[in-house]
């Protein structure tokens, strides 16, 4: 029997956690008070007729999560489509921000690791159009036996070029696993996105860890998407989840222009709700005294149009 490959973080960073660990972890839990009815607001207006007729300009839609639609060179690209009403034991907290039948259809869908909050295959059966998908080494054969073909696999800095666009796999800290035998079988990352104009950066989901200035001396990004919830308890969460300082602290190490956050609000992962996650990005922004304009906190379902 083949020995199943296993993949790792840069320096081999350890992202497992003990039985007791996460035992400690869900006392912790039982005994914290969060208001969960306190949620990530909808955008008043939403321009879905705009965008399944657009074939131009370039924009960005925040569905929730990590879910965004982003256009550019005539081309409907999603990053991992979920509008999963469940995840695991807890419902979903928000609303995506454009309902599944109201999608344009999808040309690109790329996929940043295999956990079920970034990779759901019932949404991806009920997706419009015929995508090509993009995913870690490792994750081709999930597609596959699913009766997905227009499957590209992707090692850390790997680049591909698709109808005038140009992306690249990059690194992440975090680990995968899907069912009791496959931890670490798949890799993990985030996708840079590029034409000859702009280039927007996926984070996936992700510790702060060193790959980040690695990145910033590979790539010219404009644009960051990127996780600043499911970070409590930190000291449960710090080796796979980013906070919003540590996320702010990679914007600036990444030399962007843009910090669009994401991976909050929607589920209910970790000890954290997602107004306190904005609460603490903001807070660290102003404490630095960083450009206001340089942070677009989009409201779910809201369109950028850069």
């Amino acid at each position: 029997m083949t020995r199943k490959q296993r993949y790792t973080n840069i320096d081999h960073a350890d992202t497992s956690t003990s039985l007791a660990d996460l035992l400690k972890w869900q006392l912790e839990r039982r005994a914290k008070k969060k208001d969960l009815a306190d949620t990530i607001k909808q955008a008043p207006f939403k321009e879905v007729d705009t965008l399944v007729n657009n074939r131009s300009e370039m924009s960005i839609t925040w569905i929730g999560h990590s879910t965004f639609l982003i256009q550019m060179n005539g081309l409907n690209l999603i990053t991992d489509p979920v509008w999963a009403k469940r995840m695991g034991f807890g419902k979903r907290l928000t609303e995506p921000g454009i309902a599944l039948v109201d999608m344009p259809a999808i040309d690109v869908v790329c996929i940043s690791h295999s956990h079920y909050d970034h990779l759901d295959f019932p949404t991806l059966k009920r997706l419009k159009g015929n995508p090509t998908y993009f995913v870690p080494v490792g994750l081709g054969r999930a597609f596959n036996k699913r009766g997905y073909n227009k499957v590209v696999e992707g090692s850390w800095y790997d680049s591909f070029e698709h109808r005038g666009l140009k992306i690249s796999f990059v690194p992440a800290q975090h680990w995968t696993k899907r069912t009791l035998t496959d931890t670490n079988t798949s890799h993990w990352g985030g996708w840079i996105i590029e034409n000859e104009e702009r280039s927007i950066y996926f984070a996936g989901d992700t510790a702060y860890f060193k790959g980040f200035e690695d990145i910033e001396k590979r790539f010219d990004i404009d644009i960051v998407l990127m996780p600043i919830g499911a970070y409590e308890p930190e000291w449960f969460m710090k080796a796979t989840h980013i906070t919003p300082e540590d996320a702010v602290k990679a914007f600036l190490e990444l030399n962007a222009k843009m910090f669009i956050p994401m991976h909050y609000g929607a589920y209910h992962l970790a000890d954290d709700t997602g107004p306190e996650a904005i609460t603490r990005l903001d807070a660290e922004w102003q404490r630095l005294g960083l450009d206001p304009a340089e942070l677009k906190k989009l409201l779910i379902g809201e369109t950028l149009w850069p």
